[in-house]
């Protein structure tokens, strides 16, 4: 977490508490303290005390007195009080993690060594082959790019560590590329008109350049799936990966749904990726918590043969992890009934 994102934590928490606090519904059968495992995340420790797991930064007190109290560790403990009635949770640092720091000598200077890592919000390895690489774009912008035109030895395809030759690189520009291959066409119908949201980028694997020209020479770096011919290449992305996001409802109406489901599965349960039909341009921000609503049906009333629209019944929760223009990346956070494409997401 960077200072800029801790700064932010902080003071999300100090100045929801006072208004949202009172909202807060605890479980039945709460612990009054637990203490931090390793492989927890701020999502389940949550879980363990409120109805509404997401509404956790609305009663956590940060302590001054503690070392990066918007960090957590395994060894810590969260404790549950009651100030003027309301409820708080409390950070415990626990004494064998009081600085998170070991000083370790190594002749003729000292070096100080982390020893763990705070615990994130939601499951990282659910999401991180999702932030930093490119997912969704738009045709054009697939058609324009640099494309496969062979492989080494007039292969039909290319693996890590294969030579390929591509077109359209501009000489001198970018050396790291990613390699793409157009996917699942994401589109949204209201009123009965189809709108196209953006395309799926297939992440293919990554390319060096070895020299440019016309062709310019790449080698395969790394590879998840076969390169093809006709394979797209993109500039690769150097980004910081987030490991943390705040919780928080959006403050605009949301009324989507969601309109795919990451490797295809035909159930989607907790853990699942799926991109719902809202995006930046509807006010959608990372860490925006959505319920999930089963989508509505109409039954016969066969005494009277009129149709019976039977209300949405809530499955569950999402959270988004990575925004686009039109459409945004989501972690089922919970599932309470069966979800379904084309279920409704909206303000929780």
């Amino acid at each position: 977490m960077t200072m800029k994102h801790a700064f932010i934590f902080c003071a999300v928490l100090c100045f929801s508490a006072p208004i949202l606090a009172e909202d807060i519904v605890l479980k039945t059968k709460h612990p009054s303290t637990y203490v931090i495992k390793g492989g927890d995340t701020l999502w389940d420790i949550a879980s363990r005390f409120l109805r509404d797991p997401w509404r956790w930064p609305d009663i956590w007190h940060v302590n001054p007195q503690i070392t990066n109290p918007h960090l957590i560790y395994p060894g810590d403990q969260v404790e549950l009080t009651f100030k003027d009635g309301k409820p708080q949770l409390v950070l415990r640092r626990g004494n064998s993690t009081q600085d998170r720091l070991r000083v370790v000598k190594l002749s003729p200077r000292v070096r100080k060594k982390v020893l763990e890592r705070a615990i994130p919000t939601i499951p990282l390895d659910a999401i991180q082959q999702f932030l930093s690489r490119p997912n969704v774009m738009t045709r054009e912008a697939i058609d324009g790019s640099p494309y496969i035109l062979s492989m080494q030895d007039n292969h039909l395809v290319a693996g890590s560590g294969d030579t390929i030759y591509a077109r359209k690189i501009v000489p001198g520009s970018n050396t790291r590329y990613s390699l793409i291959r157009a996917g699942d066409t994401y589109k949204d119908t209201v009123n009965g008109k189809e709108t196209i949201l953006g395309l799926e980028a297939v992440y293919i694997g990554e390319a060096l350049v070895n020299s440019f020209g016309d062709p310019t020479t790449l080698t395969l770096t790394a590879s998840s799936r076969e390169a093809l011919k006709g394979d797209k290449l993109i500039p690769a992305i150097s980004q910081e990966l987030e490991y943390n996001y705040i919780p928080h409802a959006p403050k605009n109406k949301i009324d989507g749904k969601i309109i795919s489901v990451v490797d295809g599965v035909s159930r989607i349960g907790q853990y699942h990726t799926v991109v719902i039909n809202r995006g930046s341009e509807q006010g959608m921000e990372k860490g925006h918590v959505l319920a999930i609503f089963q989508s509505s049906r109409s039954v016969t009333d066969e005494k009277d043969k009129k149709l019976i629209r039977i209300p949405d019944m809530h499955a569950g929760y999402l959270l988004l992890f990575r925004i686009f223009d039109k459409v945004s990346y989501a972690l089922v956070m919970r599932a309470t009934k069966e979800i379904r494409l084309l279920d409704a997401v909206r303000n929780p």
